[in-house]
């Protein structure tokens, strides 16, 4: 991105529940957040920075995601409030490339971060090569 142009960032927020911990998601057996959620919340973040993206620039279409290469760094346990930053880093035609960061807002640590493309997608075309 240019330094001229606007930055294209949003955070999305959850809570760590039981739900959404390593053992809900059968991805570990601790209570403690589960990094698939770190992950589904990273691109929640990613997705709706990109809504913005497109937006001010005049697209039409959906994205979605192709690639996430993230690091889980620090466990957070259940009542710990979690956020996920996404920054539009680069983009490359009808790929958007960020870097996402995840924060417990109540330990006062980021937890996770890396890096996430999606890809600009006519919503009707993709749905219909599922058929």
């Amino acid at each position: 991105m240019e330094n001229s142009q606007k930055i294209i960032e949003f955070t999305s927020f959850t809570v760590v529940k039981e739900e959404n911990t390593a053992i809900a998601m059968r991805s570990g057996d601790m209570p403690v957040f589960a990094t698939p959620s770190m992950c589904a919340l990273m691109e929640n973040a990613a997705m709706n920075a990109a809504k913005e993206y497109m937006d001010a620039s005049g697209l039409s279409g959906t994205t979605v995601g192709t690639l996430l290469n993230v690091t889980h760094i620090k466990a957070s346990p259940v009542g710990n409030e979690i956020k996920a930053v996404a920054q539009l880093s680069a983009v490359d035609k009808r790929r958007l490339i960020f870097k996402v960061s995840a924060y417990d807002t109540t330990a006062n640590a980021l937890i996770g971060e890396g890096d996430h493309e999606r890809f600009i997608v006519d919503r009707e075309k993709f749905l219909g090569k599922l058929r």
